[in-house]
């Protein structure tokens, strides 16, 4: 198992995803793809959060960077030594499902619950949809 990828949208769940991933990754010496889908629906819900960080102009990929930063110095402080983030847009479930087959990614690691506003659910959509869909093994962390 050396291809790891965790999805993070900078939420707390998602954070323990990324330390869990990191950790994996760090004991099989692996490579950690750090991967953030780009949404509108990011921007609406967490606009009060944007503006609190300062920005101002092209603010859901200034947003999706600042999280990729965060969740890379993340890992890196747990001692990954290849760390690689990427953006992406589109519907979450259906664009990790793609980047999983096209990285041929072994282990895909997911927090529980992001910042979606169901929060009544016992498992997130997104993480629901790639447990069932997903052609990896899907690690969702609680």
């Amino acid at each position: 198992m050396q291809r790891i990828m965790v999805v993070t949208d900078g939420s707390e769940g998602a954070n323990r995803a990324v330390d869990v991933a990191a950790e994996l990754a760090k004991a099989l010496n692996g490579i950690l793809w750090i991967v953030a889908i780009r949404d509108v629906k990011l921007l609406t819900n967490h606009m009060q959060e944007i503006r609190q960080r300062g920005m101002s102009e092209n603010l859901l990929e200034r947003f999706t960077k600042q999280i990729l930063t965060d969740a890379k110095q993340r890992a890196n402080r747990i001692g990954v030594s290849d760390v690689r983030i990427h953006a992406f847009e589109g519907d979450a479930a259906e664009t990790i499902i793609d980047i999983v087959k096209r990285e041929q990614i072994d282990l895909l690691v997911v927090g529980r619950r992001g910042r979606g506003h169901l929060a009544a659910l016992p498992l997130g959509s997104v993480a629901q949809k790639l447990t069932s869909f997903c052609s990896c093994c899907v690690m969702v962390v609680p």
